[in-house]
């Protein structure tokens, strides 16, 4: 599918939520305050994009390509990024909400969550090497048979990792927070 290239456009409180967005090449286009909630953006692709204050809830991400697109101050309910194209997939959030939302099988190494409130979110056989969740919420995330190689928990909370379960080899973690991957043993651990 050829599809119209737009470069370097800004958008700003647009809705879309009745008018969809073109399905259009977008390249270093930056979207603030525009709301893309149950809208349709599969076979989309963004590229160095960069989304501030936006709210993606439970948006259609089949085939929509993300390659090197920023998500800021984002509200991103209910999301199956696994939907998505993985050829060139590769993005980062901060300070965003992404609860409910799901990573199941993907590739996201390298990716950097921070001061994400990240509630039920599925990284069930997902490769997540390198990520570093700085200062992120992980409470009831699921982590079954993911492989966190690497990856930098240390500022991370509210996570339960079940290290039985999943490939945790040079994970960094501190210690207030050792008890997120001893929870599973059923075990008390005193101060």
């Amino acid at each position: 599918m050829n599809l119209p290239l737009i470069e370097e456009q800004q958008y700003k409180t647009q809705d879309y939520i009745t008018n969809s967005l073109p399905k259009a090449e977008y390249t270093d286009c930056t979207f603030t305050n525009c709301n893309f909630e149950n809208s349709d953006l599969s076979n989309i692709i963004f590229s160095e994009c960069d989304f501030i204050d936006c709210n993606f809830s439970n948006a259609n991400v089949a085939h929509t390509t993300l390659d090197n697109v920023t998500f800021k101050d984002c509200k991103i309910l209910g999301v199956l990024f696994q939907n998505c194209n993985t050829f060139l997939l590769s993005f980062k959030f901060i300070n965003c909400t992404l609860n409910l939302s799901s990573f199941y099988q993907l590739k996201i190494n390298h990716t950097t969550f921070t001061n994400c409130i990240m509630h039920q979110v599925d990284f069930t056989e997902t490769e997540a090497k390198h990520v570093a969740f700085n200062d992120c919420d992980l409470h009831q995330s699921i982590f079954d048979r993911t492989n966190i190689e690497h990856s930098d928990f240390i500022s991370g909370y509210n996570f339960n990792i079940n290290p039985n379960l999943n490939q945790i080899k040079h994970a960094s973690f501190s210690k207030e927070n050792i008890s997120g991957l001893l929870e599973s043993f059923n075990i008390k651990i005193k101060d």
